[in-house]
């Protein structure tokens, strides 16, 4: 007897080894499969090695450089 697709429950690939992990309360390391693959990611991230694309942010010297700036050309000569 076939289940229907609505009523089967979804299954993710485990984003660091790829196993299929079928997404319920009982899969507690969900979207991973095993706190292994949790810990993994989770060094990935400390490391740097995953990081999200964009600008890098200002560090605070630059920022006390821009604020320097802004001062100076606000001010009236």
């Amino acid at each position: 007897m076939n289940t229907p697709a609505s009523k089967r429950p979804l299954e993710v690939a485990c984003p660091q080894c790829g196993k299929k992990v079928v997404w319920c309360e009982q899969s507690v390391y969900r979207p991973f499969c095993s706190k292994r693959c949790r810990l993994l990611d989770l060094g990935a991230w400390a490391d740097e090695s995953h990081r999200i694309a964009g600008e890098s942010a200002m560090d605070e010297t630059d920022i006390d450089a821009l604020l320097a700036r802004a001062d100076r050309d606000g001010d009236p000569q």
